[in-house]
């Protein structure tokens, strides 16, 4: 059921916050910045800025840590940091102005404000709404088209929309949750269309500016300035180090934003607030960004989700009861509250913003390393520190959450090595594998002899390109040469009777790349039968 269930449920769900914590006025606790260091040290974390809002007014908004790794500098409350998937809420949200403006409505059909945009499915085409667009249930699969993009690829905005209707659905429509990025694209193309403004430009003018987000940027490749910004860091071959940023902006409607701590929570407060922005000078009037029954559309559940699966003893609140996508949002429950949360990852970014409507009660984590745990124990011991309850130890919960995680993916990589037939070879001599290969809705893939191996290049990825190393049979491991994406991948062919090759599939090389490099929905062709989209 859609609709405002979840209002209902955020007036009348009662907190565990009993009546002697709430009347000692629950605060951060005095050791609250020594554990974000050991958090920070624990995890490998260079820097982080962290946000705490509570009744209409900033807690905490500080930096810990430094920029870049080998620097001195240190972040402050001011430092920028890439926020990616939590730029999906301004987009929701520059939606629901031009709903307010009469421009269009949530549950029109897409088409009819951009009649060239389709989907693979003639039916999906005409039903999908613009509300559609925000809450991942559109039958595409988990991060489908992401390779159109990520990593940054050669196709801009529009070209991006107009390949989702070669790619094929994974669910029947609206009958099942999976994430994706690129119709976030497709509505920054609908705000672009019906606002005459690009979208960049509207949620700096519209948004950012009105709410006093003023060292907030709308730019993927805002990330590579100089100045007051967190440099981007990741694990790579079991060393934390300094990698290279996102900055291509064809998607900075589903990720693009960058904002420091002081900026992310003037925005938690503006939310809470349903839209209210407080005068700057006393006795001014206060201004309103949007209206409360914004406010409703965007807290409300459209797409369910299966809550995970049970936890320890001790951290049974950290599994939902309630649990679904709104817009730009997930929402679920936290201690008997409703909790608006969502992350973000980008290369060398990882943020994670939680709101507790019903205490007014916001933080917001930002990071220059990908660390989850890293910003979930920040962010629940500062929860439950204002919401008044003595919290568990989420320090060594996420320290074996860690892990866990790292000796199940080392165990993933030495059942594939012992699976492996290594005395197998190729069914044809290298050059036969050669050609050029055409998928769908990607496009074009080649793969050349260069030396005595074969290499892969994505024709509209410039950083694709990956040395084919045989693994078994006409299976090969891709080891891309820009060794910062940790995406390696298998190519596998599929032969035909006569001995050629009839089509190319690939896969992650491991459970630990990221879900938009999409490489299990390719299906490559050589060109000659193929013809290109």
């Amino acid at each position: 059921m859609k609709g405002r269930a979840t209002l209902l449920f955020a007036a009348v769900w009662c907190s565990n916050v009993s009546p002697l914590a709430a009347q000692r006025a629950p605060a951060l606790p005095a050791d609250f910045d020594a554990y974000v260091e050991r958090v920070l040290k624990t995890f490998d974390v260079p820097g982080a800025a962290v946000a705490v809002v509570k009744d209409g007014r900033i807690v905490l908004a500080k930096g810990y840590g430094v920029k870049r790794l080998g620097q001195p500098a240190r972040v402050d409350e001011n430092t920028r940091f890439g926020i990616a998937s939590n730029t999906k809420l301004f987009t929701a949200t520059a939606i629901a102005l031009l709903v307010e403006q009469g421009k269009l409505k949530w549950d029109d059909p897409v088409i009819r404000y951009l009649p060239d945009f389709a989907m693979y499915d003639p039916f999906v085409t005409r039903e999908l709404t613009v509300r559609d667009l925000l809450v991942h249930r559109s039958g595409l699969g988990l991060g489908a088209g992401d390779l159109l993009w990520w990593p940054a690829s050669t196709y801009d905005r529009a070209e991006i929309a107009r390949r989702l209707r070669f790619i094929k659905p994974a669910t029947s429509f609206r009958s099942a949750y999976a994430y994706d990025n690129v119709l976030y694209t497709v509505a920054g193309l609908l705000i672009e269309k019906l606002s005459g403004m690009s979208w960049e430009e509207f949620v700096r003018t519209r948004i950012l500016l009105p709410v006093g987000m003023t060292s907030s940027t709308v730019r993927h490749s805002n990330a590579a300035d100089k100045g007051n910004v967190a440099a981007t860091h990741a694990e790579v071959n079991g060393v934390v180090r300094p990698i290279a940023p996102m900055t291509s902006d064809n998607t900075n409607p589903a990720g693009g934003v960058g904002t420091t701590a002081t900026d992310i929570a003037r925005w938690m407060i503006v939310q809470m607030d349903s839209g209210r922005i407080a005068a700057a000078a006393a006795g001014a009037p206060d201004r309103r960004l949007f209206s409360p029954s914004s406010t409703a559309e965007l807290w409300s559940i459209v797409t369910p989700m299966r809550p995970g699966a049970p936890e320890r003893a001790g951290f049974e609140h950290l599994r939902a009861n309630l649990l679904g996508y709104a817009l730009g949002l997930e929402v679920s429950d936290y201690r008997g509250n409703l909790r608006l949360q969502h992350s973000g990852g980008n290369p060398g970014y990882l943020s994670l913003v939680t709101m507790i409507p019903g205490h007014r009660l916001g933080v917001a984590v930002l990071t220059n390393q990908e660390s989850d745990n890293a910003f979930s124990a920040i962010t629940y011991r500062a929860i439950d520190a204002l919401l008044g309850v003595t919290p568990p130890d989420y320090l060594a919960y996420y320290t074996v959450r860690r892990d866990t995680a790292r000796a199940q993916l080392a165990r993933t990589s030495l059942r594939s090595a012992a699976a492996r037939d290594s005395t197998s070879g190729p069914s044809l001599a290298l050059p036969k594998y050669a050609g050029r290969y055409q998928d769908a809705w990607y496009g074009d893939v080649d793969i050349t002899m260069e030396g005595n191996g074969l290499v892969m290049r994505f024709a509209h990825t410039p950083s694709l390109v990956g040395d084919m190393r045989h693994w078994q049979h006409d299976s090969f491991l891709v080891r891309w040469r820009d060794r910062d994406l940790r995406a390696d991948a298998y190519a596998t062919f599929a032969l035909t009777p006569d001995g050629t090759v009839d089509q190319l599939k690939m896969a992650p090389a491991s459970d630990d790349v990221d879900f938009s490099y999409d490489f299990q929905d390719l299906l490559l062709r050589p060109a000659a039968s193929t013809r290109a989209p």
